[in-house]
């Protein structure tokens, strides 16, 4: 007969972590789900807000637009550099303008925009309704009739699904520009030729995709963070805010990374 006061088997405390952290992962994404189903369906029902949806524009789109085309046309003078020297050995150093072009709208354009925002805007808005679950404001919302989807997350996510592939467009062209900078003035490349290549090779299929990219990210960006604003305890305290805020930031990562995966995969 075991001792009732022994210590528990390493494996069934080891099987209970795993069930429970499975529970609350397949609870969060069902909650989440159903967050986003609702927010769907509120921005189709009036009244709307167009001023809370402009104010939102600005915050998210305006105030972003020089931290994005900062790291866009970096990205671009990253990929410029390694581009040339991989291709050099192989003689094939004029295909570099093809290489930036199609890698910063296909894939770098949309991930570095979407990487700024998540940690950016995505953040903010976690700590931003994470703060207004703390003290009580979404209850009040509630209280005098306010839809807090309509109210909070209907702007926000409008916003960020909109402005996302906005900012992209800057931060594909700044990528672009970096690229040129850095080949012409580093390795004497020539400018026109490399304008020439981005031409050539700009098919309007690379820009649509990278345009869906962004919009899924931006979707996902704002859903992340919302929901995790939403769903702290009302007496999380500063505590909560924090933890929530680091973990919409990382949870958006990851979401980003797994949708490139597989808008990748489909939009071949």
């Amino acid at each position: 007969m075991q001792n009732p006061l022994s210590e528990p088997d390493p494996s069934s405390r080891l099987t209970y972590i795993v069930k429970n952290r499975l529970h609350n992962a397949l609870t969060g994404i069902g909650e989440a789900s159903r967050l986003i189903a609702e927010t769907i369906i509120q921005i189709f029902k009036p009244p709307w807000q167009f001023d809370l949806l402009l104010k939102q524009l600005l915050l998210i789109g305006y105030n972003s637009l020089s931290v994005v085309l900062v790291s866009g046309f970096f990205t671009g003078m990253v990929l410029g550099v390694q581009g040339y020297i991989q291709l050099k050995p192989y003689a094939v150093e004029g295909s570099v303008a093809q290489f930036v072009s199609v890698s910063v709208v296909t894939e770098l354009g949309p991930m570095i925009t979407a990487f700024v925002l998540s940690g950016r805007i995505g953040a903010s808005i976690t700590a931003e309704l994470s703060t207004m679950k703390v003290t009580e404001q979404i209850d009040a919302l509630e209280v005098m009739g306010t839809n807090p989807v309509k109210y909070l997350v209907v702007p926000r996510f409008l916003a960020c699904s909109l402005m996302l592939p906005t900012l992209t467009i800057f931060s594909t062209f700044a990528g672009i520009f970096g690229g040129y900078v850095a080949v012409v003035t580093l390795f004497d490349f020539n400018g026109d030729f490399f304008i020439l290549q981005v031409q050539n090779h700009m098919v309007i299929r690379y820009v649509i995709i990278s345009l869906i990219k962004a919009t899924t990210f931006g979707m996902a960006i704002a859903s992340v963070g919302c929901y995790k604003g939403f769903s702290i305890s009302s007496a999380g305290g500063a505590e909560g805010v924090g933890t929530a805020t680091t973990g919409s930031a990382v949870t958006s990562l990851i979401s980003i990374l797994v949708l490139d995966f597989v808008l990748g995969a489909t939009l071949k």
